[in-house]
């Protein structure tokens, strides 16, 4: 996997919670990691289903183990990483990786303490809570999406909503390097760590 820099906006990230489009992150599921049952939610049109559901129980009581020591390694371009866990976010339990001694680079993962509305609730704030609500490139069939009370992406910062269900979402929050400001786009940088979530909350790393 390809190297990319970033640094974590906390501010950006703060945002995340798209429980009620308020102030945020999207965040988790507890649904299990089998398909969709018929008591799942109608979803409006253009609204990408997940047809298989993950469960973040055991995330959401260690934020951290989001990312493995390699993956963080991968993201910010550096061995020398601290962790820094958040377990009582405002948010819900959230870890930040960043470079000891330095402004950046970070990246900030959020699980919800509830269920948020899922890709839905993100969709349906868009020109509402949301100024920038942009589908990305699903991963794997789980879709994802970039979102922000304000659009940041000229700053080199964007947070983005991985659908793990229905009604359930993470956030990953980015920020990219001054170096990197105009020269890459920072809701790759930040889908890149969603890519790298996934892989762990579906027990593939």
């Amino acid at each position: 996997m390809r190297r990319t820099t970033l640094i974590l906006s906390a501010a950006a990230f703060a945002l995340a919670a798209c429980s009620t489009p308020t102030n945020g992150t999207p965040t988790p599921t507890n649904g299990g990691s089998s398909p969709s049952s018929s008591t799942s939610p109608s979803l409006p049109p253009g609204v990408p289903k997940v047809n298989h559901p993950i469960d973040v129980t055991r995330f959401k009581q260690d934020p951290c183990k989001a990312l493995t020591k390699a993956q963080v390694e991968e993201l910010l371009g550096s061995s020398d990483t601290e962790t820094v866990p958040r377990p009582d976010g405002e948010a819900g339990p959230a870890c930040r990786w960043s470079i000891p001694s330095t402004a950046e680079p970070r990246i900030n993962v959020i699980f919800g303490n509830s269920p948020d509305g899922g890709t839905a609730s993100v969709y349906a704030a868009k020109g509402n809570a949301y100024k920038l609500v942009e589908p990305l490139a699903p991963i794997d069939g789980y879709p994802v999406t970039a979102y922000g009370v304000i659009d940041r992406r000229a700053e080199g910062a964007c947070s983005v909503s991985l659908g793990i269900s229905d009604t359930e979402t993470v956030g990953i929050a980015a920020t990219q390097s001054a170096a990197n400001v105009g020269k890459k786009d920072p809701c790759n940088a930040a889908r890149e760590g969603a890519i790298r979530v996934l892989a762990t909350i579906r027990g593939g790393n």
